[in-house]
């Protein structure tokens, strides 16, 4: 199982492979066959496949009954190498790759492919420009020595292999379906919206909200605009920046609360409402497109969907199958594990090498027993926050954890100096990656339905020193845990591999699987066991654990 092949549709329709050598190289001759199915199937020997984009062929195969155990994804490997060069924002695609090597004007990348709701993937792709078997393999065995080129070449070989390997998984929970009860969905929506009115226009409850934000202002306003509600402030002596929820809260105003439930279910209406119902679900299952990687962090998004943010209200709708259950894992307090991980902090390490809650070891150890200010003080080292109370917790924070504190520290100077930064595996943030010029600069505010505009990403370059620093602070560590993360996806989706459970979901530090009742319990071994050997692969040996708190449940909602 430890042969590699290379793998790439042909013109005809069939499908054209090649043996390869440790160096990337061509060990064998070009072999031809029928199509992608016949290719993969027949040669169950390979251990990995190495091909163009995961996008175009795993669908093809899953289509099949066809299951690889592990890929080499080209075009995913090319966007972590840019980066780690510092070329960050130039054309990823494997044509692109290929001419950069021959000298050729390269081109541009194709633009992003609107989402299509209950579509494969790959059908509904832009034609990429054509890039021949034999440039295919010339781009890879490249990539091999560009590896050896990079700060860590056998981490950097970890996170590529990690990054394909969450690319399997995507198309596979795509293919799966998270379950979803379309009749739940409904009678949750006529629970919080009233009933629908022909047209098309708001529902009722949304209809009420509205007059009563206008009647509290004494004339009409559209609370789904907030130009208009600014403005209606302003017309009532009130100066507000933002309809922002925060903001809103401090204000004594009669409009306040009505506008505020009117946001709340205005926003389940047009995100997650009767359309998205009739768009998004099919058979009993929600197949949103995961994009791993989807923002420099590392952090997935969806295209399409809003996978990443479902209302904790319409849980309710996702429901296993009769006689299954859903395991739902949350990892525990992730991102200062890993901090203590990848710092190497003696004191921090300690505190994490327990499965209990690390903020209260945290608190007994630097802060009296006084939890709130522990947990403060460690994320605002790792967000950058650190002004009033702040300021204070982290000077006692830095006095028992100087490592830990001096890592993010560190990072931040980098950021600030415009030079690059990279996660413990290498993945790398542009020199100037985009960040706020606010409160909230350095803390990922990520869309996941349209990551081409995240404000982090390439081309959102910030001028400010400071806030590059923060999202620098920040990035190193979540940056970490989503490589961590990966890692765990492959584990896990190993140890599963034998069973009737589908991965269906995953976000960011948690992860659904669903699986037959009596499977659960193994499930549930699986997703510790995949998470402590992801924290080994990914740090080395270190102390650290990585618990997660897991609920086997017929409903996600009764998870929480």
């Amino acid at each position: 199982m430890n042969e590699r092949w290379a793998l790439a549709p042909a013109e005809d329709g069939g499908a054209v492979l090649v043996p390869l050598g440790p160096d990337g190289l061509p060990a064998g001759e070009v072999r031809r066959e029928a199509d992608l199915v016949t290719a993969v199937r027949s040669r169950p020997e390979v251990g990995r496949w190495v091909w163009r984009s995961t996008a175009e062929i795993y669908p093809r195969l899953l289509a099949a009954g066809v299951r690889v155990e592990r890929c080499y994804d080209i075009e995913d490997a090319e966007l972590l190498l840019l980066g780690s060069e510092g070329r960050h924002g130039e054309p990823r695609s494997a044509a692109a790759a290929w001419a950069r090597l021959r000298r050729a004007p390269v081109p541009d990348d194709p633009p992003p492919r609107a989402a299509v709701p209950g579509a494969q993937s790959s059908l509904f792709e832009p034609e990429p420009v054509a890039v021949p078997f034999t440039g295919l393999l010339e781009v890879y065995a490249e990539q091999q020595r560009r590896h050896e080129g990079t700060e860590h070449p056998g981490r950097m070989r970890l996170l590529t292999a990690a990054e394909s390997a969450g690319m399997l998984v995507a198309s596979e929970m795509n293919r799966s379906g998270l379950p979803w009860r379309d009749d739940v969905h409904r009678d949750v929506l006529r629970e919080l919206l009233g009933e629908r009115y022909a047209g098309g226009g708001e529902p009722r409850r949304l209809a009420e909200l509205a007059d009563e934000v206008s009647a509290a202002f004494g004339h009409r306003v559209r609370p789904d605009l907030p130009a208009d509600v600014v403005r209606a402030f302003a017309r009532a002596g009130v100066k507000v920046r933002s309809t922002r929820r925060w903001e809103l809260e401090e204000i004594d105003h009669p409009a306040v609360r009505p506008l505020i439930a009117y946001k709340k279910l205005y926003r389940i209406w047009t995100a997650h409402g009767w359309s998205w119902l009739q768009d998004w679900v099919r058979d009993g299952r929600f197949r949103p497109e995961y994009l791993p990687g989807g923002t420099v962090s590392g952090r997935w998004t969806t295209n399409g969907g809003g996978a990443l943010q479902i209302p904790k209200v319409l849980r309710r709708a996702v429901v296993a199958d009769d006689g299954w259950r859903l395991v739902v894992a949350d990892a525990d307090q992730m991102e200062p594990r890993v901090l203590a991980a990848i710092s190497r902090d003696p004191g921090l390490m300690e505190v994490a090498a327990h499965d209990d809650d690390l903020y209260t070891r945290l608190s007994d150890r630097a802060f009296s027993g006084d939890r709130d200010h522990a947990k403060i003080a460690l994320l605002g080292a790792v967000y950058g926050q650190t002004s009033g109370d702040g300021l204070k917790n982290l000077a006692a924070l830095r006095r028992r954890f100087p490592r830990a504190v001096g890592y993010v520290d560190d990072a931040a100077r980098a950021g600030e100096e415009g030079r690059l930064v990279r996660t413990w595996l290498g993945r790398t943030s542009p020199p100037a990656a985009g960040a706020r010029d606010d409160d909230e600069a350095g803390i990922p505010q990520e869309n996941d339905d349209t990551p081409a505009r995240n404000e982090f990403a390439p081309g959102y370059a910030s001028t400010n020193a400071r806030a590059r620093g923060r999202f620098t602070r920040n990035f190193v560590v979540q940056g970490s845990a989503a490589d961590w993360a990966l890692l765990l996806l492959a584990a896990l989706r190993r140890a599963t591999a034998d069973m009737r459970a589908e991965l269906v979901f995953f976000q960011h530090d948690e992860v659904i699987v669903h699986c037959p009742a009596e499977e659960a319990e193994a499930v549930v071994r699986a997703i510790r066991a995949a998470g402590e050997l992801a924290g080994r692969i990914a740090f080395g040996e270190t102390p650290v654990r990585f618990p997660f708190t897991t609920a086997v449940v017929e409903r996600y909602a009764d998870a929480k």
